[in-house]
């Protein structure tokens, strides 16, 4: 059972924020001008802020230019974007991309066959490691049917409150964040790094092995009875107005 944010004690030792995107940072698909600012307040007071998303390649890429935070990292851990630079850095390694997309590709159309309102995302064309589909109306059975699917396939899966994932096994955020901290962030200890999320995709990064401290926005509890792993705190607000929350709170434990 997560407990609320307000009764977290260890919030003045954080340095790190590692946290999803969509339904987390963003408030009914956008950037508000709220979120924009908690990140700037944030990065000024040296708390530095990592994006993990289900997003492609492509997207994160420009995203990461343009938003005050330390990297990204696209495709469920597939790929990591530093704020220093532009070129991606492959987590998950594939040999030959171009026979991992035909594959991948296969693998949606033998999908499309058990349902064939299956529809490719359209930010699927600039993708690398993964390949994604609209969750549309997919009840949870149907979507632990996909699951078994590409497990007897080969391919992992996973979903978010936006997209359906056909990913190499293995791929999940939690793995390639933890490569990003320990390439990038060594000097940073689990105490020291919390983890935000919203949905199914954000599982991993609710894993307390791996990450004592995480918080769920208040809309990851409809996901509940779907979650083994919980977060550790949850927000009152929804969406990226539980992000503010959690940022306010954050940035007033390192006042005190």
């Amino acid at each position: 059972m997560s407990s609320h944010i307000s009764h977290a004690r260890d919030l003045s030792n954080i340095r790190l924020v590692a946290t999803d995107m969509d339904g987390t940072l963003t408030t009914h698909g956008k950037f508000t001008s709220s979120l924009l600012q908690a990140l700037e307040n944030l990065a000024v007071s040296g708390v530095q802020v990592l994006i993990v998303t289900g997003r492609s390649a492509g997207w994160v890429n420009g995203l990461n230019s343009l938003m005050p935070v330390a990297g990204a990292v696209a495709e469920n851990g597939g790929l990591f974007y530093p704020s220093t630079r532009l070129e991606s850095v492959a987590l998950t390694p594939i040999p030959d991309l171009a026979n991992h997309r035909q594959h991948l590709g296969r693998m949606f159309e033998k999908l499309q066959t058990k349902f064939p309102q299956l529809r490719e995302s359209a930010d699927n064309q600039f993708r690398i490691t993964d390949w994604t589909f609209d969750v549309a109306d997919l009840t949870a059975d149907e979507l632990q049917y996909l699951n078994l699917l590409c497990q007897q396939h080969g391919w992992g899966f996973t979903y978010s409150n936006v997209q359906c994932h056909i990913k190499p096994q293995g791929q999940d955020k939690a793995v390639g964040l933890l490569q990003v901290i320990r390439q990038y962030f060594p000097e940073y200890t689990a105490s020291q790094i919390i983890t935000v999320g919203d949905s199914p995709n954000d599982e991993s990064l609710f894993d307390q092995r791996y990450f004592p401290i995480s918080v769920g926005v208040a809309n990851v509890s409809k996901y509940s009875n779907q979650l083994q792993h919980q977060p550790a705190y949850i927000t009152t607000a929804a969406e990226g107005e539980g992000f503010c929350e959690l940022s306010n709170y954050i940035l007033q434990s390192l006042l005190i």
